[in-house]
């Protein structure tokens, strides 16, 4: 339905040739423009009409006093489930500090939440399969499993700034939800609103990105510098992902146009993982709870992970 659509707009009504580079990259872009936000606004409604559940509040309700291994499993499980991004550090670092929460398990849902969420993988698996979206979300999971770990072991308490600690934000009683239809609906429509109007520049954005990728990088450019199976192309994926800044689901179509044109799936999978939860503004964001030189330790497990995964699923490949 969505290439049938780009063809007739593109390919007949424009009448651009499909071999040529503007032709190719404009018929991306349309297609993906369309499949994606379809997606997005059909999906984020269905899951607006459960979401009431997880609130940042009952977040830190749920995980609040329970054993390490079972708080860790479960803010690893909401973060992949929630739609908090990047944005949503500062509020809920504060609150789950001011709830007793281990700083390791919050790194760990801190590190899920922007990565996976089910928007993402529904659409990763509707473009590029359901094998990728599998993949991807093992790798996340088991990336903010280990890194949390790994940041608690390393005590980041000591660089957490004096002012989180100071905050008593009083928790009071959850409010009761109206779980009438209505009210779901309702609430359901401005989860999309919300989401779509905070998210829609970046999914552009990778579409864009992915487009000119697709159109206009020459396939012998990419076999030579990124899919030649060199050690450094993980690397050098993480790094070039650390500038930009988008969601799970603004990075999609960048791997698309990616692994359309041979990059190998270690490459892609860690240029997402890094663009989703090592971005620079992400960093600056967090910079507003914790030292540098705790960000400093984070990014650290963050890159060294997602290197550690792009060469593993290469290898596997």
């Amino acid at each position: 339905m969505f290439d049938s659509f780009a063809t007739l707009l593109i390919y007949q009504l424009a009448g651009l040739d499909p071999d040529s580079r503007i032709g190719a990259a404009l018929y991306f872009f349309v297609m993906d423009i369309t499949k994606i936000f379809v997606l997005l606004i059909v999906i984020i409604y269905l899951m607006g009409l459960i979401r009431l559940l997880f609130s940042p509040e009952r977040v830190r309700h749920f995980i609040r006093n329970r054993p390490d291994w079972q708080a860790r499993g479960m803010a690893v499980s909401l973060g992949a489930v929630t739609p908090f991004c990047s944005c949503s550090s500062v509020p809920l670092f504060i609150g789950f500090v001011e709830a007793g929460i281990p700083l390791g398990v919050t790194f760990s849902f801190l590190i899920a939440s922007p990565m996976i969420n089910e928007v993402a993988v529904v659409i990763l698996a509707s473009i590029l399969g359901w094998k990728l979206a599998v993949l991807y979300v093992i790798a996340g999971l088991s990336v903010a499993w280990i890194g949390g770990l790994v940041m608690q072991k390393l005590k980041p308490e000591r660089w957490v700034e004096e002012y989180v600690w100071q905050i008593r934000m009083g928790e009071g009683n959850l409010p009761q939800q109206d779980s009438s239809f209505r009210s779901r609906h309702l609430y359901a429509v401005s989860e999309v609103k919300e989401i779509v109007g905070r998210i829609w520049l970046w999914v552009v954005l990778g579409i864009g990105v992915g487009a000119l990728f697709h159109g206009f990088v020459p396939e012998e450019w990419v076999s030579t510098y990124l899919a030649a199976g060199n050690w450094y192309d993980v690397p050098a994926a993480v790094v070039m992902g650390i500038p930009l800044y988008s969601n799970a689901t603004g990075v999609i179509p960048v791997a698309e146009a990616m692994l359309g044109k041979g990059v190998a799936i270690g490459t892609t999978i860690a240029l997402m993982m890094s663009i989703a939860a090592l971005s620079l503004p992400e960093m600056l964001i967090l910079r507003k709870v914790i030292k540098w030189q705790a960000l400093a330790q984070f990014a650290g497990v963050l890159a060294t992970s997602f290197i550690l995964v792009g060469w593993l699923f290469n290898l596997l490949a």
